[in-house]
């Protein structure tokens, strides 16, 4: 297991994934991590496979499956929140969306 993800002990996931082939970004939740970001290396999720190489760049840890559900809906479908985590990560200047 990559030691910079952590053990799943009854947590759910929000995550960002970043394509290298393209200025894209991947938004998911799961319960196992570490399982969901070798399906993806593997080129197993359809939305993702054609975009592969992919590089985690975002998670965070909910304690419920819905919180985690509501949070991923959330950076979907309102592109502020998702501009804030990529203006924290340094992938876009402030006050600019994308």
């Amino acid at each position: 297991m990559n030691p910079a993800l952590p053990k799943n002990e009854g947590w759910y996931y929000v995550y960002l994934l970043s394509s290298n082939k393209i200025p894209w970004t991947y938004i998911g939740s799961t319960h196992d991590l570490e399982n969901r970001l070798k399906e993806h290396a593997e080129g197993k999720v359809f939305s993702t496979k054609k975009m592969l190489p992919l590089e985690l760049i975002y998670y965070e840890a909910y304690k419920s499956k819905e919180c985690a559900y509501k949070r991923e809906k959330s950076l979907k479908a309102f592109g502020s929140g998702l501009a804030k985590i990529k203006s924290r990560l340094g992938m876009i200047k402030k006050g600019r969306a994308g």
